[in-house]
């Protein structure tokens, strides 16, 4: 992973983790159901899979990835 996407992933990360909030001002960010370790986008009739990394915080764990083609990151709580 790109340091560049490896630090927008990290913002938003601790940024949902610590307020709930989804709003990021450079990217794109979409909560997907918990549990979810992929996602795959879709971009008209074709869709593309989005792998999601494993972040802790403050004990908390999520599933995040981001995808450089929408510059979105997507999100996904971990099942406890």
């Amino acid at each position: 992973m790109y340091s560049v996407e490896r630090t927008i992933l990290l913002r938003v990360v601790e940024n949902f983790m610590r307020t709930g909030s989804t709003a990021d001002g450079e990217v794109a960010v979409v909560s997907i159901p918990s549990g979810k370790s992929s996602y795959v986008e879709q971009n008209g009739e074709y869709g593309r899979s989005v792998m999601l990394d494993e972040f802790r915080v403050d004990d908390k764990v999520v599933w995040a990835g981001y995808s450089a083609r929408s510059s979105t990151v997507y999100l996904s709580l971990r099942n406890s």
